[in-house]
């Protein structure tokens, strides 16, 4: 199917931001429905612990990429999805998130940078979080409770995607990732440490890359 037939158009409300709280499920599903679910890099593998190139070309290896990020999402049962965490080295999360008040977000950024907030904004949030390419493996970390990013579309047009809450920590776990840094690399050394021993002990239940 050409990509053109495809092609969503991005909604953006009254304050320049995506709208990406409507139709979440036939969006995502008509993703997954088209893509193929691929397995998981985990750390280690070379292309998780280096920035990703930037994407130039928005076209349908592009659009194609996207489907199969949605679908490899969906079967790990995660919230937020990298290229990279399936072994392609392009600047592209995808995201089927909740925010802290169950409000379910669903999109796509491409080439995206995390906005730094002005100090008054910045109420730290110390929750638990995990990751796909960590599996099983959980650890509590603080991160600013809100999150703005500024990216593309698949169509290539400027976008900005903000959050809060548990989605807010998702916009900046998934930029992290596309700029070469796992959460664990924000942890202490005790900390990392313990996150990789559950990872050790644990069984992931989802497909993943084996480390040669």
């Amino acid at each position: 199917m050409a990509q053109q037939e495809t092609d969503e158009q991005t909604q953006i409300d009254d304050d320049g931001f995506v709208v990406d709280t409507e139709d979440c499920e036939a969006r995502e599903l008509a993703h997954r429905e088209r893509g193929k679910a691929r397995p998981i890099t985990v750390v280690g593998n070379p292309v998780l612990h280096k920035e990703c190139k930037d994407v130039t070309e928005f076209d349908d290896g592009l659009a194609a990429l996207i489907d199969d990020m949605f679908a490899s999402q969906k079967a790990a049962e995660g919230v937020g999805l990298a290229a990279n965490q399936i072994g392609v080295d392009l600047k592209v999360f995808v995201y089927d998130c909740p925010d802290d008040e169950g409000v379910r977000h669903t999109g796509v950024v491409i080439n995206p940078v995390l906005q730094e907030l002005p100090a008054d904004r910045r109420v730290l949030d110390e929750s638990n979080e995990g990751c796909l390419s960590v599996p099983t493996a959980y650890a509590e970390l603080a991160r600013p409770d809100y999150a703005e990013v500024h990216g593309r579309d698949a169509q290539g047009n400027p976008i900005k995607v903000r959050g809060t809450g548990y989605f807010a920590r998702c916009l900046q776990h998934e930029t992290d990732h596309l700029y070469g840094r796992l959460y664990i690399d924000r942890l202490s050394k005790r900390d990392r440490k313990d996150a990789l021993r559950q990872m050790e002990e644990g069984t992931p239940r989802y497909e993943t890359v084996p480390n040669d």
